[in-house]
């Protein structure tokens, strides 16, 4: 009986002594914040575009310019590719205003025109995106942008050449694979009068140096290949 009551006791004993040793839980560590995928680093790319109205390319610059005639469908203006990208896509180019160069007009002091271009950028469903406008004063030869190749005058140069650069830029949303570049109007200022042009499919403007820069989307992932049946 004695032998009983002293286990007990001994017992009882280490039980304060196992609670008094025993460390506490550790506290839960919160589950590391998942990092947003990095995303794709921006590039930029000649545009690719179709134009409907060539002026030809630069004899300085050896730009390809591109005349912008009046319209409101997409798809008669110059139609410029976007890739398909992540996020806004940002669209710029060079505009010119266009002017048919006289030599006899210098010579008789009456070749001064001001000429105010209104053009904008479209998306395919019609949607206008944003305005520019270009205005320049031409006097001699050298109020020009550029001289063109490919035509009868001398040194084998066309008598119409870009005057004038603006340089513009249009952000576009990432559905958008597709822009369209159209003129509005154009007025010009002579010293006998002004004409104002707003009929369609008059060239009213020209561009150059066109740039796209986008976040390329990444390619779809392939779906995985079920496994091989072994027979």
């Amino acid at each position: 009986m004695r032998q009983v009551v002293l286990a007990l006791a001994l017992a009882l004993l280490a039980v304060p002594l196992q609670a008094q040793t025993r460390k506490p839980a550790a506290p839960r560590r919160p589950a590391p914040a998942r990092r947003a995928p990095t995303p794709p680093p921006l590039t930029r790319v000649p545009a690719t575009l179709v134009c409907p109205s060539e002026l030809g390319d630069g004899v300085t610059t050896k730009r390809r310019f591109c005349d912008v005639l009046t319209g409101r469908d997409p798809k008669e203006g110059i139609l410029i590719t976007i890739p398909p990208h992540v996020g806004p896509a940002t669209l710029s180019f060079e505009v010119h205003n266009r002017h048919t160069y006289s030599a006899d007009l210098v010579a008789r002091k009456t070749a001064y025109r001001h000429y105010t271009a209104t053009i904008g950028v479209l998306l395919a469903d019609g949607t206008l995106v944003d305005r520019a406008v270009i205005e320049t004063e031409v006097r001699t030869e050298k109020d020009l942008y550029d001289r063109v190749s490919g035509g009868a005058g001398p040194g084998g140069v066309k008598a119409v050449a870009p005057a004038g650069a603006e340089f513009v830029q249009f952000t576009l949303p990432e559905a958008a694979l597709e822009a369209s570049v159209l003129g509005e109007k154009l007025t010009m200022v002579r010293p006998d009068g002004t004409d104002q042009f707003t009929a369609p499919g008059r060239p009213v403007a020209s561009i150059s140096n066109v740039m796209v820069e986008y976040r390329p989307k990444p390619a779809p992932k392939s779906p995985a290949k079920p496994p091989v049946k072994k027979d």
